[in-house]
């Protein structure tokens, strides 16, 4: 796969897990906001600044966005993405819309990470001010 231009948005997110029958959270917001219910849980992705303390989260996550939209079509998005990261020994939490995908890496983690991406020859704009 040749490699793929990606935007590290600005702001720090979390990753919340509420019950299961809760509603949509009022408190989420941010440019990348994400609700995935499922029997076990709803996981909200939000602005990290939205969340209440007495939400249970893991906050301190920063968000690259691959430039889309993205052809169905394409294979191996993911895997070049998640591979690059895993070969750095980055975690990542990873999403995905109908026109893109979203990587989440931890905000320590986010230059190690541009580099990882950049030496596998993705293009990664936002990331000295971000």
């Amino acid at each position: 796969m040749t490699g793929l231009d990606l935007d590290v948005l600005a702001g720090t997110y979390a990753v919340s897990r509420l019950s299961p029958d809760e509603p949509a959270p009022e408190w989420a917001r941010g440019e990348l906001l994400a609700l995935i219910r499922t029997p076990e849980e709803l996981s909200v992705v939000s602005a990290a600044d939205s969340v209440p303390a007495s939400v249970t989260s893991e906050p301190g996550w920063r968000a690259l966005k691959v430039r889309g939209p993205l052809d169905f079509s394409l294979v191996g998005i993911l895997a070049a993405l998640s591979g690059a990261l895993a070969r750095a020994e980055i975690a990542l939490f990873a999403l995905s819309t109908f026109d893109t995908d979203y990587l989440l890496v931890r905000e320590q983690d986010l230059e190690r990470a541009v580099h990882a991406l950049e030496s596998e020859s993705h293009r990664i704009a936002g990331a000295s001010d971000a």
